[in-house]
């Protein structure tokens, strides 16, 4: 293995490293202290918020910012221990299943208010994809340095709000549902509201938002990358990664034709 295919594994590693502590950890320790030590929904739920208790903690104390993702998870998790107390009624039931989605849409449309769109962090390891230069274009348009920065902000913002409506809507759906629909149809009928829900969500904030924002980050690469060989500069492999040199390459040819 070469340097630059170890560094690009090591890239995507860490690209991904956020999605793995602060979603992947909380949601498996979840399932573990649940159906494997046979603690009750309420402890397990319990016992799973501390990593994104203290990683939410550590971001504002030590980095002076908001984990989203982190944060995202423990409003999840404390609205679920919040919710575990609820009983009686099956209608009630069965509507507050469409407390933790209505929590976590407020939630990442207030962060798109204050300027912090929540589902950023999820966002970027799938279209930076550990690529150096995909990495540099991002931090770029994000900054408001490249052409494409005010669109691709736009986009950025829009993604979560598809999020936050989707989730919004579903949780309307639910309690519609809970207290419209026979409660044998609704015990169904709610999970099919979301899967229905989060596969719209994929599609729409992937068209509207994610699609957009991947061939932006492409150009941007491709036209940082041009304007450095047109200059006359190599650019180092290791740092443009494997899109970059693909470009250098054209560009090269380009020049020489």
């Amino acid at each position: 293995m070469t340097t630059n295919q170890h560094e690009t594994q090591q890239n995507k590693k860490n690209a991904f490293a956020p999605l793995v502590v602060d979603v992947a950890v909380p949601l498996g320790s979840y399932y573990v202290f649940k159906d494997a030590f046979g603690m009750s929904t309420f402890a397990a739920l319990a016992w799973s918020s501390v990593v994104p208790a203290a990683r939410t903690l550590w971001s504002l104390v030590k980095e002076r910012r908001t984990n989203g993702l982190a944060g995202l998870i423990l409003v999840v998790n404390v609205v679920g221990l919040l919710l575990s107390f609820v009983s009686g009624d099956p209608r009630l039931m069965l509507a507050k299943d469409g407390g933790v989605s209505s929590a976590v849409a407020i939630g990442i449309l207030v962060s798109v208010a204050l300027g912090r769109p929540m589902m950023t962090a999820g966002l970027k390891p799938f279209l930076v994809k550990g690529d150096a230069a995909r990495e540099a274009a991002w931090e770029r348009l994000m900054s408001g340095r490249a052409k494409d920065s005010t669109a691709f902000l736009r986009a950025e913002r829009a993604f979560s709000v598809v999020w936050g409506v989707t989730l919004l809507a579903e949780c309307v759906l639910r309690v519609v549902g809970a207290y419209t629909v026979p409660v044998d149809t609704m015990v169904w009928l709610g999970s099919v509201v979301m899967v229905v829900s989060i596969g719209a969500g994929f599609v729409v904030s992937g068209g509207l938002a994610a699609e957009p924002m991947g061939r932006m980050i492409s150009a941007e690469v491709e036209a940082v990358t041009v304007a450095e060989v047109a200059r006359g500069g190599a650019l180092d492999g290791a740092r443009v990664g494997g899109e970059g040199r693909r470009a250098v390459a054209l560009a090269a040819a380009g020049r020489q034709s």
